[in-house]
């Protein structure tokens, strides 16, 4: 299978390559950034030091920034179950999109197909599990929020690319916003970690915890992102569970 990139080679990249198997993600971004030709240039300009390995024009048109075996600069301090620092596992993919500083929008049809060819290009030749295609919010949820709530887990996850819950809607939204009380806000952000999301590592509880509850929501549950925890939000966990440990 071949994919038609553009070549917009980066300078920002560790100059050792990494061997083949070391790849074990993929992890999506969105640009966050005022409009597609600034990220661009951010994305290849060397005082920057950030980087992905692909970018998803709005036209769907993808841009090859690092070349694969080479360790893109795209995640930052993050984690995910036992590996940490994803840069070093992981192909970044950026996909265009102001974000949420400046009037997040809607990902485009075009965007969306290019994703899903490239998704499956990258799971195919480096036989990445479906539980290992997360979101930056995914491993770093304190300091991020992309792709966002508008990202298209629900569609990508039926064409095999991640991993979406299995329940039935209609049954489900019957709990949303129902409270819990702590032993069960306790046991959610419990079957958070249990998926793969970051431990707490400071004192900061209960900022922590909201911002881990915003992550999990703007990837499954993203009707509603308001960082409350809520019947709906313990059943999906739950749920998700079986699938991803």
């Amino acid at each position: 299978m071949v994919i038609n990139t553009t070549l917009n080679y980066s300078p920002n990249f560790d100059p050792k390559k990494r061997k083949f198997n070391q790849i074990k993600f993929i992890i999506f971004h969105y640009t966050g950034m005022i409009n597609e030709k600034t990220a661009i240039d951010h994305l290849t300009k060397p005082r920057s030091k950030v980087s992905s390995h692909y970018f998803v024009k709005k036209n769907g048109k993808i841009i090859t920034l690092i070349p694969e075996l080479y360790t893109a600069w795209h995640a930052g301090v993050s984690s995910w179950k036992n590996y940490k620092n994803l840069n070093k596992y992981s192909i970044g993919i950026e996909v265009s999109n102001p974000g949420h500083d400046y009037q997040y929008k809607n990902f485009s049809n075009e965007q969306i197909k290019s994703i899903i060819i490239l998704s499956k290009y990258l799971i195919k030749k480096y036989k990445i599990k479906f539980k290992f295609i997360l979101g930056h919010s995914d491993i770093a949820p304190e300091r991020k929020n992309d792709p966002g709530e508008k990202f298209p887990w629900k569609k990508l996850s039926k064409k095999k690319i991640g991993l979406w819950h299995s329940l039935d809607q209609n049954k489900l939204v019957k709990y949303r916003g129902k409270k819990l009380n702590v032993f069960n806000q306790n046991r959610f952000i419990k079957n958070l970690y249990k998926i793969g999301y970051p431990k707490n590592s400071n004192n900061k509880k209960i900022f922590y915890n909201k911002k881990l509850t915003l992550a999990f929501q703007r990837r499954f549950r993203q009707k509603i992102t308001n960082g409350i925890i809520d019947q709906e939000c313990l059943l999906i966990s739950e749920n998700l569970i079986k699938k991803f440990v």
